[in-house]
């Protein structure tokens, strides 16, 4: 991609396929970036690990290919700084060598211990809907307290049971930190109240797993340490390269669109949504995650909403409903969504009566409900394919409004929304949220916002910048704004509400056969 005068700095995102190296300037420019892939093993149904040392192995080839593609030597990174997913379990004896595959944020094995915070009276348990929403399987202590009863030896041998981040972080400086992203977002740690909520540790059973996170709480971009000989030699960096505190992948995304500020909301888009933003005040409520303490922006709060399954959705209706369009695509060198797209074009608000609720995976917000499953409804034999993908979009758009009602009724409200990720590649679909919202949607020149913010987050540590909102300021530009059209967000109104309505009449029968298909698949 090219030099640009620098700084440069240089962030590394494991995400759950690939890690990416990514270099930026400090005017937010991109000059080179690599991804290379590790792979993620299955043992049982809910169950997803990974070898940390494929994470390593996968940076240290990144890291090159993205110095040979920017034409850049090793010595011109100012910075360094990573993301990773969470909550991410890596159990590690003292020297930090893993004693077994780290347990990935989607593993749901844990779903025992998590119920047990649902008992809980510790007012931690605010995050989970201001405590009316059930906790989930995927978050650290439930993981933790699975850990202890089924691999004991494994447990008590463990000096460290930390978040990927900070595995990655002690591997990059040879220093044990917690990141408070993770620590607020995902452990229940709150700055506020004391910190660790031991209470509710107490409560799920894993009380003592406090002593196996070591070292300081550090805020996003915060100093950490330099890098390692060791590691300036696997990477092709020099040694003492300053290295920053790291973050969860998607708050690196709120951090790379700028979202440092009430008012504002971060949308993260891909196979899944993610909504989260700040709020001046420790707002918490039923049908959204929050608000957790200082886990972005040291003296703010953090709130959060998801959809679990959205663009996924589409892919799948692509996949297996559309061949046609895929072979006319393959044919012609175009895309099967911009086919679609077309063909869908004239549609009016609502797909002419066609409705989907997008819960395929579940759903995260606003009802955390794993055993939900999707629903399209209102077909006739007028409808076409056409119908039913418009009317995913539709639905996926349906979900984000429904978060945003959840929040505002809670007193949070939103004047705009920042948009990064996948779906920021059909501007149609991008103004579809703006009209079912009425909130304006703002693009930015970087849709790839989790690598920018953490090159945010490598320059603030840096010093490059007095601190993580002025990095930001610099580095984040806005491309576009797409303003609500009033008529369709109207006439969207109309569909939300319905949309709105249609899953808790059909919840008792959706639970019953998911019962079903899960006691025909053990028996099987």
């Amino acid at each position: 991609m090219g030099g640009s005068g620098g700084p440069y700095v240089l962030g590394l995102d494991f995400g759950t396929e690939s890690c990416r190296a990514a270099v930026f300037d400090v005017a937010g420019r991109a000059v080179g970036i690599a991804a290379v892939p590790y792979p993620t093993g299955y043992p049982q149904p809910g169950w997803a690990e990974q070898d940390p040392q494929h994470w390593w192995e996968a940076a240290c080839t990144a890291v090159r290919r993205a110095l040979a593609e920017s034409g850049l030597s090793g010595s011109e990174i100012a910075g360094l700084a990573c993301d990773a997913t969470s909550l991410t379990l890596v159990a590690t004896d003292a020297a930090g060598t893993p004693l077994r595959p780290a347990i990935l944020w989607m593993d749901v094995r844990a779903v025992e211990q998590a119920a047990r915070a649902d008992a809980s009276r510790s007012t931690a348990r605010r995050y989970n809907g201001g405590g009316t929403m059930p906790a989930s399987a995927e978050w650290y202590p439930f993981k933790a307290a699975w850990l202890k009863e089924h691999e004991p030896d494994v447990y008590s041998r463990a000096a460290h049971l930390v978040d990927a981040a900070d595995w990655i972080t002690f591997r990059l400086t040879g220093e044990w930190t917690v990141n408070l992203n993770s620590a607020a977002l995902r452990m229940y740690y709150d700055g506020d109240n004391g910190g660790w909520p031991e209470d509710l540790y107490d409560d799920v059973g894993v009380g003592d797993v406090l002593g196996k996170l070591t070292g300081p709480v550090l805020a996003p971009g915060a100093p950490v340490g330099e890098l390692t000989d060791d590691a300036a030699a696997a990477l092709g960096l020099p040694a003492g390269v300053p290295v920053a505190q790291g973050v969860i992948d998607a708050w690196a995304g709120q951090i790379g669109l700028g979202v440092l500020a009430p008012g504002r909301m971060a949308l993260i888009t891909g196979s899944s949504h993610v909504f989260t933003g700040q709020s001046a005040e420790p707002i918490s409520g039923p049908g959204f995650f929050g608000a957790y303490t200082d886990g972005v922006v040291p003296g703010e709060y953090t709130v959060e909403g998801g959809q679990a399954s959205t663009g996924s959705v589409l892919k799948w209706f692509v996949e297996h409903f559309a061949p046609d369009v895929r072979s006319a695509s393959a044919r012609n060198g175009t895309s099967p969504y911009d086919v679609l797209n077309e063909r869908a074009r004239h549609l009016p608000p609502g797909a002419e009566g066609v409705v989907v609720n997008e819960y395929f995976q579940g759903n995260r917000t606003p009802y955390t409900d794993g055993d939900a499953r999707g629903m399209i409804w209102g077909l006739s034999l007028h409808h076409g394919p056409e119908h039913v993908y418009r009317a995913i979009q539709e639905g996926v758009c349906y979900g984000t409004e429904h978060i945003r009602r959840v929040m505002a009724d809670a007193g949070h409200e939103v004047h705009a929304i920042v948009a990064g990720g996948g779906a920021t590649r059909s501007r149609d679909w991008m103004q579809m949220h703006a009209d079912v919202t009425g909130v304006p949607i703002t693009l930015t020149h970087v849709p790839d916002a989790t690598a920018l913010g953490t090159c945010v987050l490598a320059a603030a540590g840096a010093g490059l910048f007095g601190s993580v909102r002025d990095a930001a300021a610099a580095m984040v530009r806005t491309a576009d704004v797409l303003e609500p059209d009033p008529d369709r967000h109207e006439e969207y109104g109309f569909f939300v509400d319905r949309y709105v309505e249609a899953y808790p009449l059909l919840r008792e029968p959706i639970h019953a056969v998911a019962a079903r298909v899960a006691d025909q698949a053990s028996s099987a």
